[in-house]
């Protein structure tokens, strides 16, 4: 498939993309409004610098790299944006009116070029693989300097693109700089076309992730809030529709030992809240609710984080954790979030999308893989009953985390270079 069949396809998805927004709007309020946004209608500054977020956890990955550039260049004007509302809502809460924010526009002709046009930047920042062939097309036609950002590629992503080469290559070949997060991304970009010299290893920018001594000071206080620090507490963050059962299940398992073990499951979908509410009940489990400053009593044995923007401080607050959109065919979340706070993380077989993090993770006895709720109920178990092998574990996830930092000040070196050179 070359660019033309791929955009006669979009435009004849057209309705589909207008109810896929109705969908989410009806599930979650905050794909209710700024649709314009999504087809390049917004009005919009000219902005220098684009920067491109996705959502929430790519954006949380480019904070520390948006603050640095605009440290460096305080009289340039930054755009930012994001395809989610989580995403948007990190956007706003680290920068408010600092950058110019909004939504990137489907990947229409008519919607990106329109939206190019009245950005015109000089350079753009894309996080991690976030490509749309349109967007990348039009940018470079008109003279945008394009810096693919922590990059990474998964096999199964390398195939896929691979098995649309036509449409895929260009695309690829029209980046400036790709700052790739292994040497097995770099090499897939590389089979796919990409010149040598325009790739350099960085490593992820996800591993100079710094907890500020408030949120750690928080953590801490909502876990003396939850339960005694003898007691065990557990953590299930970003679990997706399809994960719920088996979370709870393990949950079950644990509690015939752990009688006053506590849950703590955070949905990664908003609109997917009340869903777990229900199944909570319906397994027959107590239920606090964050979002409704429920009371996490001994009586309690769920507490669902029902609340945006709350994930890392609960890792923080737990002993173990596992982290979800790995049991399902997703690719899975950032293992590194617990992984800061020293709390031995487990994740599912299907972890693509973190692949590399998720080996040096499990390499150095910090991260657990489990297929099944009776594999991690056995795995937690063991852990909460051998506080030798659980303090093993914690070292590892902090020796980890510390050892490879520093992607962070070699990206935004990279991106220094993309900027000084237009």
């Amino acid at each position: 498939m070359n660019r033309f069949l791929y955009s006669v396809l979009l435009y004849l998805l057209l309705p589909v993309l207008i109810l896929y927004l109705a969908f989410r709007a009806a599930k979650s309020p905050g794909y209710r409004a700024r649709w314009g946004e999504r087809f390049g209608l917004t009005k919009l500054k000219p902005s220098e610098i684009l920067i491109h977020c996705v959502s929430m956890g790519e954006t949380l990955a480019a904070i520390p790299l948006i603050k640095h550039i605009l440290q460096a260049y305080p009289s340039v004007s930054i755009t930012v944006t994001t395809t989610s509302p989580t995403g948007s809502a990190e956007v706003i809460k680290a920068f408010g009116d600092s950058v110019q924010h909004c939504y990137l526009p489907f990947d229409l002709p008519i919607c990106v070029n329109r939206f190019i046009k009245q950005l015109a930047p000089k350079c753009c920042i894309i996080m991690e693989t976030e490509l749309w062939p349109n967007f990348v097309h039009q940018a470079t036609k008109s003279g945008v300097k394009l810096m693919l950002a922590n990059a990474r590629l998964s096999s199964q992503s390398a195939l896929q693109y691979q098995k649309r080469i036509n449409l895929s290559r260009p695309m690829l070949q029209s980046l400036d700089m790709i700052a790739a997060q292994s040497d097995q991304a770099a090499e897939r970009f590389m089979d796919l076309g990409v010149s040598p010299d325009r790739i350099e290893v960085c490593g992820s920018v996800k591993f100079d992730l710094t907890i500020p001594a408030g949120q750690m000071a928080q953590a801490k206080q909502l876990r003396q809030q939850w339960r005694d620090k003898s007691v065990p507490v557990w953590i299930a963050g970003s679990v997706h529709l399809g994960e719920f059962e088996a979370i709870l299940l393990a949950h079950k398992r644990l509690l015939i030992s752990k009688p006053d073990a506590l849950l703590v499951i955070v949905p990664r979908h908003p609109e997917q809240f009340n869903l777990a509410a229900e199944k909570i009940i319906a397994s027959g489990l107590s239920l606090a609710r964050r979002s409704q400053q429920d009371e996490v009593n001994a009586s309690i044995q769920v507490l669902l984080g029902d609340t945006m923007g709350e994930l890392l401080t609960f890792y923080g607050a737990a002993d173990q954790a596992f982290v979800g959109g790995t049991l399902i065919d997703n690719g899975g979340h950032n293992p590194l979030e617990p992984a800061a706070f020293g709390v031995p993380v487990y994740v599912g077989p299907k972890h693509w999308d973190f692949a590399e993090i998720t080996g040096l993770l499990n390499e150095a006895g910090a991260l657990t893989m489990i297929s099944s709720a009776e594999e991690l109920a056995d795995e937690l178990m063991a852990k909460f009953n051998d506080p030798l092998a659980y303090q093993a574990a914690s070292q590892s996830c902090l020796r980890v985390v510390d050892a490879n930092k520093g992607a962070l000040k070699q990206q935004f070196e990279l991106a220094c270079q993309l900027i000084d050179a237009v």
